[in-house]
């Protein structure tokens, strides 16, 4: 019975330290809405690119002054309804959990999270300016997979396996420039459906 106990306070301190040391309400369903909002941005950006042509007929990229400020704008769009869904979802969780949302561990997830983010963000913007608008989605693909990779360490280490897929994506769509549209609509939106589901259904239905 004592060493039952002993195990059992030991299991215990390792889930106190754990959680101290981990920002681990981040919601499944904040992946969720995610994959979504960026699977409708990946379809908006498709119709700007590809505008009024028959889907069975020869398909050929429209890239314009006006196409490309469309696109960032839809980009921009995007980014904003991901993080605020993420956000509602997320604290959401941390109030549920009686976890705060903002503590020493969440401030080194949002740190180690934008430095490779802003970095991939400022590249796209260089690659735009110089035309080479082709390697934007894989190289967002790259940042953002080094991005969930630098942060897993301060969160749920399912994070970095989602990462490290994101970053195989875009070194294929690097190869594979004229499917750039298709791998960010697999890695933003269907990877991030598929990852919100299993972290819903492993950690909030637990």
């Amino acid at each position: 019975m004592n060493q039952e106990k002993y195990l059992q306070d030991l299991a215990e301190i390792k889930e106190m330290m754990n959680r101290s040391s981990r920002f681990i309400s981040l919601s499944g369903l904040s992946g969720v809405s995610a994959g979504i909002i960026a699977l409708i941005g990946a379809y908006a950006a498709y119709e700007t690119v590809y505008n009024n042509q028959n889907y069975f007929d020869y398909r050929h990229a429209s890239i314009t002054q006006e196409s490309i400020l469309q696109l960032v704008l839809i980009a921009a769009l995007t980014l904003v309804g991901a993080v605020g869904t993420g956000i509602y979802f997320t604290t959401r969780e941390s109030k549920k959990r009686k976890q705060k949302i903002w503590d020493t561990q969440s401030k080194r997830l949002l740190i180690n999270l934008a430095i490779p983010l802003f970095t991939g963000g400022f590249l796209s913007l260089i690659l735009i300016r110089e035309g080479l608008i082709g390697l934007v989605a894989p190289i967002t693909l790259i940042f953002y997979g080094l991005a969930l990779v630098n942060a897993s360490k301060y969160t749920l280490g399912e994070l970095r396996s989602l990462g490290i897929l994101e970053i195989i994506l875009g070194l294929v769509g690097c190869v594979y420039i004229g499917y750039g549209l298709v791998f960010w609509a697999i890695g933003f939106g269907i990877l991030h459906i598929a990852y919100g589901l299993v972290m819903h259904f492993k950690y909030q239905q637990a």
